[in-house]
């Protein structure tokens, strides 16, 4: 829905950023985030500088040419370059010229030294060896290559899948089942992390998932035929990335060159291709009658990209789909003895009911050489997926949700290059839109309390999510300074026009409860719903600045010193007032709470909430190569990162205002109980409308009240690393110890209920109390008390894939992590009761990984190929962050709560909760008319591993085991087919 102020807010920002351009221009095509450069000495024979020596570059697929010119100390440097394979070239009078290929990568500074002579030298390549590996950074990053992605197996073609290969970095979700794929780094959520493809951000300021459209989604965000190349930045230094405390993904997108070249495949999977898990195949030995569900996949492509002007305009488009033929069995099976469940016909809702899944992904891009010195870019890609999902088991088909999910995304950058100056900007345009509906919508929702829990009717929530925004963004990079060394110098900014359109209808069709032991179901104990205002709507701006300079005193020795700052204009409900019956009450009662009330923070007259100014963000790197071929180099920093708080937790305390839930208990014909009003069929039919008539004189239970502080701070985390990289030969090998402390989590605590016991245990007659205050009900207090300890050893070992013009072609890389992480104060969202409860301990801590991966190539065995993906882990403790997570074994040393390890599923099968995965893939190509064909099989899980999870740990005894579920997919086979053109 676009409403009057949000029209007059697009047109504002398109306003001011039409004006902004026009100030930044002449210059924008391609982000600091998305480029590499490349740098070096040119020197005589004897070792003294070549001032004036010509150096050109030219971009080998576009043709597209750069120019520099080496200064006193024969330096030179080549900024903003896209990542591609180039043709350097420095010529010099009186002496011979010299060629090399290099191959620049995203976020790279490549070093290439030339000595010239009067001999002529041949033209000779610099392939990926040593001299092609970047080492000066102090960045602790890994790059994902084109080969990589292209060749490595991958369940679901979701880029960001292979961001494993850094150490540190963690899947969340990866599953075929599993409805919320994202990533997550160190001892933080999927939320703080920043993607940014093309410069662009995909931040997701409204939901979770740290990536606009990646919040309860199932699909990809990006067809990954569309990327280049990406880097993952898990220690990140540079003070020109922005909104994230975690670790932050920067991509580059393919574009056309010189030559029409396209891809096309196809790959198929079907339930046959796929194993069972331990837990499917007990259940079919239980029940007979049962099989493997249906399920079909096709993952589709086509890519085509090439000049529409030679070397001047090129052409790229990409469009990838997803479809999925599922279904999920629901087998409802009410208990004997109770006469009002025979009247219901549970039976006409059992079966299996298809749950497709459609995703589409498009992307577009035109390239323009305007000259040497300009450049412009214009990208479109737009993302839109269907999924009818939610239901299954015990709850009815018609229960399901239709989950509908887009994001779109328009991008304008131009790029001057002036001598020693180069200017970036960009200007781009997005459009996230989040909207799970009931799938078959009706009156009410039918709840009922045996087999935890049975439902039927429509599904509950209709929630309509939109965010919108206008982004200008402009760099200056200047590197004529020449004091005391060389200098890259950058200084830039953006600023965000944001819309947030919010409808939020959670729970609003009745949800009706029947009890077995209320009525023996006859009629329901009570119906549960919210009301009120569903629309929660605002615009932002967000602002970020920053100053970095890359200093190299010495051509050993650089520095990386750089600051940020950055500020939002509406990250909080800052104009908001609390209702004088809240403020009176809590007031009034406050020796009833728990937690002590502090009228100054969390009660506000719409006065008192000011913006936050205080993001400065200081960050600081060096690295120094111990030998003169920087074969050896060490490296390491600090930086000062802050994220935001995210839109759906800053209006927690205005929806419990202004849609609150209500709940209302029946009693059946003959009862006087006061606290109950009289049960009429007509309730259940009438839905929502009938309900919100009985809000008028009928004891429905109070309002929720949520309080956030008035000095709620986004959250920041402090990075710290130190390490040392070594090459030997073609293998490139990192260590390193990294560091995270983080602050400011956001969470919610029940000020008026607690454990009143030292055992603080429901097991205690008693000891769980809550204090009611009169005309509220829960009352809930958000802190951002919540902090994370990250520390890990981590190691590289890195040999990119080459490809041969004979034999075998090879490449192959480990990292492996060891860690520890803590958390103190938050579980989730709703910490209960409260803060004692989480102290500081060892929570989500998996203390070993290791991710191999390989390709390999050979010309001689018909062409084959053969790649693989394998991780080896300890496992994940079990999760003590929640206190209630393992009250049977629970001890407690040094005052923190401990879990001891969970027992296997059978004796003797585990000695500990490992995961070990390997994906493989084979794939031979033909040449068919000058076309490639190639036939791929790609094997995931290919040991058909069972790596257990859900562990049972509220009862020791349970005679099933303590795993109840396991935490990879079983062995799964995938056949496809490609067409390279």
């Amino acid at each position: 829905m676009i409403t009057a102020i949000r029209i007059r807010f697009l047109r504002a920002a398109l306003a001011a950023g039409v004006a902004l351009t026009g100030l930044l221009l002449p210059a924008a095509a391609r982000a600091q985030t998305t480029t590499g450069s490349l740098h070096g000495y040119v020197r005589d024979p004897r070792g003294a500088p070549v001032a004036s020596a010509d150096v050109r570059l030219r971009n080998v697929a576009t043709g597209t040419a750069r120019a520099a010119t080496s200064n006193q100390r024969g330096y030179y440097i080549l900024l903003g370059l896209a990542p591609a394979e180039y043709e350097l070239t420095i010529r010099q009078i009186g002496a011979s010229p010299q060629t090399r290929r290099v191959r620049i990568a995203i976020g790279t500074a490549l070093e290439a030294d030339f000595t010239l002579a009067t001999a002529a030298v041949a033209l000779r390549e610099l392939t990926v060896s040593a001299a092609a590996v970047e080492t000066r950074t102090s960045e602790v990053a890994t790059n994902v290559t084109q080969e990589q992605i292209n060749l490595l197996p991958s369940a679901d073609r979701n880029f960001l899948d292979l961001a494993v290969l850094a150490p540190g970095m963690r899947l969340v979700g990866d599953r075929i089942d599993d409805t919320r794929r994202t990533v997550a780094a160190g001892a933080q959520g999927a939320d703080q992390i920043n993607v940014f493809i093309d410069g662009a951000s995909y931040k997701n300021d409204i939901l979770r998932g740290g990536v606009a459209g990646q919040d309860a989604s199932r699909g990809n965000p990006f067809p990954r035929g569309a990327i280049q190349e990406y880097r993952v930045l898990t220690q990140n230094y540079r003070a020109e990335y922005q909104k994230a405390s975690s670790a932050i993904i920067t991509a580059t997108t393919r574009s056309g060159g010189n030559t029409w070249t396209g891809f096309a495949f196809t790959g198929y999977q079907h339930r046959g291709l796929l194993a069972q898990s331990v837990f499917q195949r007990a259940d079919a030995i239980r029940d007979t009658t049962l099989r493997k569900p249906d399920y079909s996949r096709y993952l589709t492509g086509l890519s085509v990209g090439g000049p529409l002007i030679r070397d001047r305009l090129h052409l790229f488009a990409s469009y990838e789909g997803n479809y999925q033929n599922r279904s999920s069995r629901v087998n409802i099976v009410p208990p004997t003895g109770f006469p009002a469940l025979d009247t219901v016909n549970f039976a006409s809702r059992n079966g299996e009911f298809g749950s497709p899944f459609r995703s589409n992904l498009f992307f577009g891009k035109l390239t323009y050489a305007r000259s040497t010195r300009s450049s412009f870019e214009f990208s479109l890609n737009t993302r839109g997926e269907h999924d009818i999902r939610d239901f299954g088991g015990l709850t009815a088909f018609e229960t399901a949700t239709r989950f509908q999910n887009s994001v779109t995304t328009a991008l304008l950058r131009h790029q001057y290059v002036g001598g020693s100056w180069l200017n970036e900007a960009q200007v781009s345009f997005q459009r996230y839109h989040y909207n799970p509906v009931p799938a078959t919508p009706s009156a009410a929702n039918r709840f009922y309390g045996f087999g935890c829990c049975a439902q039927i009717g429509s599904n509950v929530s209709n929630q309509d999510f939109t965010q919108g925004r206008l982004s200008l963004r402009n760099v200056v990079t200047w590197s004529g300074w020449g004091w005391a060394g060389s200098h890259v110098v950058k200084a830039g900014g953006n600023v965000d026009f944001l819309s947030y359109d919010i409808i939020k209808r959670n729970s609003e069709i009745p949800q009706f409860v029947y009890e077995s032991w209320f009525n023996d179901f006859e009629i329901p104990e009570r119906v549960q719903f919210q009301s009120g205002d569903p629309n929660f709507s605002t615009n932002n701006t967000q602002l970020g600045l920053f100053l970095q300079d890359d200093w190299s005193p010495t051509p050993r020795l650089t520095l990386n010193l750089g600051v940020r700052w950055d500020y939002e204009s509406g990250m909080l409900n800052y104009d908001y007032v609390t209702p004088s019956n809240v403020r009176d009450s809590l007031t009034a009662y406050a020796s009833r709470l728990f937690i002590p009330l502090d009228p100054n923070r969390y009660f506000t007259d719409g006065s008192n909430r000011s913006r936050f100014l205080g993001a400065v963000q200081p960050r600081l790197g060096f690295s120094y190569s111990v030998d003169r071929a920087g074969r050896t180099t060490v490296f390491g920093g600090w930086g000062l990162f802050y994220d935001r708080t995210l839109f759906d937790q800053a209006i927690e305390e205005k929806f419990a205002e202004q849609h609150p839930s209500y709940l209302i208990r029946f009693r059946p014909v003959g009862d006087t109980d006061p606290g109950r009003i009289d049960w009429n069929d007509s309730y259940l039919t009438g839905g929502k409308a009938a309900v919100d008539q009985l809000l008028t004189g009928v004891a429905a239970n109070t309002r929720e009240v949520k309080l956030l502080p008035n000095d709620l701070r986004p959250p920041m985390s402090n990075q710290f690393s130190l390490g040392v990289r070594q090459l030997v030969g073609s293998w490139a090998l990192e260590a390193a110890y990294t560091g995270v402390r983080s602050d400011n989590t956001f969470t919610f605590y029940f000020a008026n209920l607690n454990f009143t016991c030292p055992e603080r245990s429901f097991a205690v007659a008693g000891c769980f109390v809550g204090n009611s205050i009169p005309g509220f009900g829960t009352i809930l207090f958000a802190d951002n008390a919540g902090q994370t300890w990250y520390n890990a050893l981590q190691l590289k070992l890195d040999r990119p894939f080459h490809r041969a013009t004979e034999g075998l072609s090879w490449g192959a890389g480990l990292a492996y992590n060891y860690a520890k992480r803590e958390t103190q104060g938050f579980n989730d969202d709703f910490s209960f009761p409260n803060p004692a409860d989480y102290p500081r301990q060892v929570r989500n801590d998996e203390r070993h990984r290791a991710v191999a991966h390989w390709i390999l190539e050979s010309r001689r065995a018909w062409g084959l190929q053969f790649s693989g993906l394998a991780t080896v882990a300890s496992g994940q403790r079990l999760d003590v962050g929640d206190r209630f997570g393992c009250p049977s074994d629970r001890r407690v040393v040094s005052g923190t709560p401990v879990c001891d390890p969970p027992n296997p599923l059978r004796p003797g099968a585990f000695t500990a909760p490992t995961f070990t995965n390997v994906d493989l893939r084979l794939r031979k190509e033909f040449t068919v008319t000058r076309n490639r064909l190639g036939l791929t099989l790609d094997v995931f899980n290919a040991f058909n591993n069972q790596n257990l999870g859900c562990f049972n740990t509220f009862n020791p005894t349970d005679v099933n085991g303590r795993a109840g579920c396991v935490i990879s997919d079983p062995q799964r086979l995938q056949v496809g087919v490609d067409l390279g053109f």
